[in-house]
């Protein structure tokens, strides 16, 4: 048997080679750098005369931040471990029982159950505030059924394996008094929780290729409306159709030049009444055909509110179909916001100035829409005519003409 001064020098050896592991000494070293930097980026910051406090805040809620926390919560669960280890070879050494480890990992996956039970409602609740309102077109309903009845299935699943999980550990943790059962395989167990899975899974593909089979569903609809979208670094263009309705050929890299930056095709008769706009507007309850376009790298049409994106890729042309079903009017109204705004972004993070690449998108009324389209300019500026020596629009049909014998 030890003595207690052999006790105490075991203690001390014990807490002597925690403070020494190079484990915690890493630790400490990455703590103090990531503190050092974040001190002086402060220090740097609060001299600009143009931080706001919102911003001061924020500094504080980055990623240093939590990271910072996630170093030390780990420092202090490795001390607390180590401390708990030693306390227990004491015990073992001194002839008593030591801790009952299987006791403290089963309360401490109920208290993770709890926790994470808790974080998950707290997902729901907060970042479940930022979701986005109701679709604003005919086939995003469908997508939006589609989510939640996925979203539902797979919540259930969730909760109840976690539950069983974490409740079969604590439940029938290590005892004294009973042993583990091993029992090595059974048919009936691996067919239920074969089948059973199989099924649900099976009908959600089912179910999401009828969905999406009806939502990209391109048959020519007589009315549709031709937009192109252009993306380049860093923002959209937009042509639509003049009066003739049709939307002339494009070929970027043989026609582009300063004044015809969409490199549109004047040998095509339908380019010269073509229109350019600012913004994105479309008439509700018209079929509505983007043809996307890309001139440098791959972009991202994105309409959030619409549930509608596709890339931009550059020399593959391609489009996508869908219906607006809610006026900008009528989303203000609904979500008591007058100041909305339907936006078109690019979702690919193309360069620098990715972030700006946005565009003002209104759905109105038939009438507002061909009152808009009346006041919208002609694609065919006077530099563009003069490039293609076009004097005045009596000239067209004959220039037109010129162009296609050269063609």
């Amino acid at each position: 048997m030890q003595t207690d001064t052999e006790y105490q020098k075991t203690i001390e050896m014990g807490f002597k080679r925690l403070i020494d592991s190079k484990k915690i000494r890493s630790f400490f070293a990455v703590f103090m750098l990531l503190g050092t930097n974040m001190l002086m980026a402060q220090t740097t910051a609060s001299g600009s005369a143009a931080q706001t406090d919102a911003q001061k805040a924020d500094m504080w809620t980055g990623v240093a931040y939590y990271t910072l926390l996630l170093l030390l919560l780990c420092i202090g669960v490795a001390v607390i471990g180590k401390i708990l280890k030693i306390y227990d070879l004491t015990l073992q050494m001194q002839g008593k029982k030591g801790i009952n480890w299987n006791n403290i990992i089963g309360v401490i996956c109920l208290l993770f159950l709890v926790a994470g039970m808790y974080g998950a409602y707290w997902s729901f609740a907060v970042q479940g505030s930022g979701i986005l309102p109701e679709a604003a077109s005919a086939h995003g309903v469908k997508i939006d059924f589609m989510f939640w009845v996925t979203t539902a299935i797979t919540m259930v699943v969730f909760v109840i394996t976690q539950v069983l999980l974490f409740g079969f550990a604590f439940k029938y943790r290590g005892s004294d008094k009973r042993r583990g059962y091993y029992y090595p395989h059974n048919n009936t167990i691996e067919k239920v929780w074969t089948v059973i899975p199989a099924i649900v899974l099976t009908i959600l593909v089912v179910f999401g290729f009828f969905t999406w089979r009806s939502v990209t569903n391109t048959d020519e609809v007589k009315g549709d409306i031709n937009i192109d979208v252009t993306g380049h670094q860093f923002a959209w263009e937009l042509r639509y159709p003049g009066k003739d309705g049709k939307l002339g050929a494009v070929n970027y890299t043989a026609f582009y030049t300063a004044a015809n930056y969409l490199g549109v095709d004047f040998k095509d008769r339908n380019s010269f009444d073509d229109l350019k706009a600012d913004t994105l507007v479309m008439p509700v309850g018209r079929s509505i055909r983007l043809n996307i376009h890309a001139m440098d790298v791959i972009h991202s049409v994105y309409l959030p509110h619409f549930r509608v994106q596709l890339n931009a890729v550059p020399g593959l042309p391609t489009f996508v179909k869908f219906v607006p079903t809610i006026t900008t009017a009528e989303m203000r109204n609904r979500l008591d916001n007058p100041t909305f705004e339907y936006l078109l972004y690019c979702n690919k993070i193309c360069g620098g100035g990715h972030y700006n690449m946005q565009k003002v998108v209104r759905v109105v009324t038939e009438s507002e829409y061909q009152d808009w389209l009346s006041r919208q300019k002609p694609y065919l500026s006077d530099q563009l005519k003069k490039e293609l020596k076009l004097a005045d629009a009596g000239q067209q049909k004959s220039v037109a003409n010129r162009l296609a014998l050269n063609n």
